[in-house]
């Protein structure tokens, strides 16, 4: 049986009066897929944004492998193997694919920044970067510079460079926004081949790629979880089709 890798407790964060995640409480397990859906202005973004750290809670704890980790910041989290992915592919467009994922080897490795243009010359951290790149199928596109790839292209660089952290968990905001079909069964076919070899929370619209991906699902309205279960159990939740899902979208 998995274990509980991530334990969230009472977590609330205020924009003045607004209320944006509301006394949230959960534990995702060890090698476990959880989808977090919700419509729009949910709060889903904002919970993403305190579990990596890039927003510091109102309330509330949470624990990362039994570590307390409210007080940790972006890059602690990273190093114990917490990893996020943007709505926005972040990578360094001026570099080359080989040379964003290198980057991340060595941030992992804790290796020292002696100059970055030398990184991607370093053997250790090559061979991490291409192990990544052939994971997510762009091996092939190393010597290109990271500016002139697709937008699929960019987000299947994003996950690489999650990769080559060397993730327990990964922190997944909607990462088929933006690409064509064809971009997103192979987006959807790179997670389900990670799924039970890391954990993920996926944020994602895109309801069909949710209910083939997720192990669980959570849905947040109005910064609160009303629901969270297996996907047959949330298809027939009659709240969860009040509040988001409606009945056709789930027929």
């Amino acid at each position: 049986m998995s274990q509980s890798l991530l334990s969230v407790e009472g977590l609330t964060k205020r924009f003045g009066a607004l209320v944006v995640t509301d006394d949230v409480s959960f534990e995702l397990n060890e090698g476990r897929l959880v989808a977090l859906i919700g419509p729009n202005g949910a709060g889903k973004t904002t919970l993403i944004d305190q579990l990596s750290g890039a927003a510091r809670p109102d309330a509330g704890r949470i624990a990362f492998d039994g570590l307390d980790i409210s007080r940790h910041d972006m890059p602690a989290r990273a190093a114990l193997g917490l990893v996020r992915s943007f709505q926005i592919a972040a990578v360094l467009p001026e570099f080359s694919v080989l040379g964003n994922v290198a980057l991340a080897a060595q941030a992992r490795s804790g290796s020292s920044f002696r100059f970055l243009g030398a990184v991607s010359r370093e053997d250790g951290l090559n061979a991490q970067a291409h192990a990544a790149l052939e994971r997510v199928g762009l091996a092939a596109r190393a010597g290109a510079v990271a500016g002139e790839l697709s937008h699929g292209e960019k987000r299947l660089l994003e996950i690489a460079i999650a990769l080559a952290l060397k993730p327990r968990l990964m922190l997944l905001d909607e990462p088929f926004a933006g690409l064509g079909a064809e971009e997103t069964r192979a987006c959807i076919h790179l997670i389900g081949d990670l799924k039970g070899e890391v954990a993920m929370l996926l944020v994602e619209h895109d309801l069909d790629a949710v209910f083939v991906l997720a192990d669980e699902i959570a849905v947040l309205v109005d910064g609160r979880l009303i629901a969270w279960g297996p996907p047959d159990a949330i298809r027939a939740d009659r709240a969860v089709r009040a509040a988001y899902l409606g009945e056709e979208a789930l027929a």
